[in-house]
């Protein structure tokens, strides 16, 4: 933990220096301005952030185990609390206690003080804390018989100057999305409290006020960071996106390309009726494609002034990611970032978390579904270049497996539904987590060990074909069905030197071969490697899906108690020694067992050693511990 600490100013300290007086709040604004003028790229810390276990909450937070569970499992970071839209929605209102956030207290003053103070708990715990920090969904009515509700009546009534400075603007309608008529984007997919749901306008230069106020009062609060959700742009049409995209769209054509391409004669004075985002794919065409490229570009560049370059100008070190979703790799019609350049893709973002939703909570082991996340993870691996990741896979069944595939694939288990509250569950995170722990110098920064990669198709997704997605995937699947310990690295940042130290290269629909790092494992059992930051070893790490399934096809389950694990082992490894290396030993860790158990290899002449895998529950790794020499010197 001390490895990741020194990168931050401790929270709890900063927090008594930043203290609870917001009247400080334009003296703090003052030398953020300074800091800024110092770190003016502001872009990317010296070090980047390391972390390898992590928990999150949108509920139960309150809960009197909460804090001893923290105690116990000693996450590196913990995601907890609300400081965006959702907080100003809903904390003053008596519909906050119900989802999403599930507030412990009603009014702002209350959740604020409340939130403050678990902070300063889980700092003691040594553990980072980052809030969640809705970005612009916001709930309430700008008018009813109690008169404004929700995020309305906050703006109109409870805004406070001391700890916000000014409102931007007087009518908070001003900030919001709108229709082409002008009226202002609404549904009612949740009604909290049968309130509406609005949009703000994430190019509207106000509303980008106001989340900076929120980011100035988040920090007061003593969080190291925020993770950020609900980076979605629709179809608005108001001044501030008319005038974005006729920028856009003059930076990337000129007036030739306007006209035949899209039908644009005086980009001057054209007013669109469309300028959308997400869509389907089978009705993609070329402009609509630019109209969500707009929307992902847009909400990146709001991202980076409002948390990565005022945010960090007040407290420098700041940790920000986004929270986004990628599912099955939907693309076009999902994936918050499937149209960004590459160059954008993650920039700036210390951590990232992706939801794959329902796609990956259950399994169907007779027709070879295991219910994982590896290509998911592997491709947030490779795309962003060995950042801290976490996939929220919904899995409140699958503990073991929830952790196991992240900790395999280089990422930090586990992202949603630590279910603390259930005895069996706790007993099995804490054991997992400390394994972990226990083994930091396995997993802190190690680097993937593969003899393969396999290509995303970006380039075809930018282009509006997704057909070679689903190539991509098949592909994968028989990647790991065959054990082939292989990378994933989208197509646009393939460039030779990056291919380098591949043995081959798969592009989507190719056909499989067998791997020089063979195992004769059944198919429920993935299997990856990966090379530690320092000392001179391999690891390979194996996570099994078998399991005795509930008796309805496709359950996710009821909890725990229907996970299920079948052991495995027995399986024989023929692995190839890395070059200029000699073996000194064979071990194998599990979280089920304490200590190590050393394993028997016959080295052979090839260069490669032979072991049979002792039996394991759900994850295990060997450790090939290696001196410089030749595989077959004495």
């Amino acid at each position: 933990m001390k490895r990741l600490r020194r990168l931050f100013v401790p929270a709890s300290r900063e927090s008594s220096q930043l203290g609870y007086d917001f009247g400080r709040s334009a003296i703090l604004v003052l030398l953020g301005l300074i800091v800024a003028a110092i770190v003016v790229k502001g872009a990317e810390r010296e070090q980047p952030l390391e972390f390898t276990t992590m928990i999150a909450h949108w509920a139960n937070y309150a809960h009197e185990d909460y804090l001893p569970f923290v105690e116990e499992a000693r996450p590196e970071l913990v995601q907890v609390g609300f400081y965006g839209a959702h907080y100003w929605s809903l904390a003053h209102t008596k519909h906050g206690a119900g989802y999403p956030a599930h507030f412990p207290r009603i009014g702002l003053g209350q959740n604020r003080d409340w939130l403050r103070q678990l902070n300063q708990k889980l700092h003691l715990f040594d553990s980072l804390v980052v809030g969640h920090f809705n970005i612009e969904f916001l709930v309430g009515d700008p008018e009813s018989d109690e008169g404004p509700r929700g995020f309305f009546k906050f703006y109109r009534e409870l805004w406070d100057e001391q700890p916000l400075g000014l409102r931007p603007v007087d009518d908070p309608l001003d900030l919001l999305e709108r229709n082409a008529d002008g009226s202002p984007i609404q549904n009612n997919s949740y009604s909290i409290g049968g309130m509406k749901e609005y949009w703000a306008c994430l190019n509207n230069p106000h509303w980008r006020t106001v989340l900076k106020a929120w980011v100035r009062h988040g920090i007061g609060q003593g969080l190291d960071g925020f993770v950020i959700n609900y980076f979605y742009r629709h179809n608005c049409l108001c001044d501030h996106c008319q005038s974005a995209f006729h920028d856009y769209l003059d930076d990337r054509f000129d007036a030739a390309q306007l006209k035949n391409q899209f039908g644009i004669t005086d980009l001057a004075t054209h007013k669109f009726t469309e300028i959308g985002s997400w869509h389907d794919p089978a009705n993609s065409t070329p402009f609509k494609r630019e109209q969500l490229r707009f929307s992902q570009m847009a909400t990146k560049d709001c991202f980076d002034e409002v948390f990565v370059r005022y945010g960090r100008s007040l407290k420098p070190g700041l940790i920000v990611g986004q929270w986004n979703h990628l599912g099955n790799f939907g693309q076009i019609n999902g994936d918050e970032r499937c149209l960004l350049p590459a160059g954008l893709w993650a920039k700036n973002e210390d951590y990232l978390w992706y939801s794959t939703g329902g796609s990956a909570n259950y399994t169907d082991l007779k027709n070879n579904d295991l219910g994982e996340g590896t290509l998911q993870a592997r491709y947030i691996r490779g795309a962003s270049g060995d950042k801290p990741y976490t996939l929220g896979k919904y899995e409140s069944t699958r503990t073991r497996a929830a952790i196991a595939e992240l900790a395999a694939n280089g990422g930090a288990p586990m992202g949603f539904y630590t279910r603390f509250t259930d005895p069996a569950a706790r007993k099995v995170i804490t054991q997992y987590y400390r394994f972990i722990q226990r083994h930091d110098a396995i997993y802190s920064r190690n680097r993937s060990h593969a003899e393969a990669v396999l290509l995303f198709p970006r380039k075809s997704v930018h282009a509006g074909d997704v057909a070679p997605v689903e190539a991509f995937r098949q592909t994968g699947r028989a990647l790991l069905d065959r054990h082939v310990l292989f990378d994933i690295l989208p197509d646009d940042l393939a460039k030779a030197d990056r291919l380098l130290g591949y043995s081959k290269v798969y592009q989507a629909g190719d056909d499989v071969q067998e791997g020089q790092t063979k195992f004769s494992a059944p198919p429920t059992v993935r299997v990856s490697a990966s090379r530690p930051a320092t000392g001179d070893a391999l690891h390979l790490h194996f996570v099994n899906y078998n399991r005795t399934e509930p008796s309805q096809p496709k359950s996710p389950g009821g909890g725990i108690q229907d996970e299920k694990p079948i052991n495995v082992g027995g399986f024989r490894c023929t692995v190839p020694i890395p070059a200029g290396n000699k073996l000194k030993g064979i071990r194998f860790f599990t979280p089920e067992k304490k200590n190590p158990i050393e394993v028997v290899g016959d080295v052979r002449e090839t260069g490669e050693v032979h072991f049979t895998m002792p039996e394991f529950l759900v994850y295990a790794v060997v450790e090939l511990s290696l001196q410089p020499g030749s595989p077959d010197a004495p």
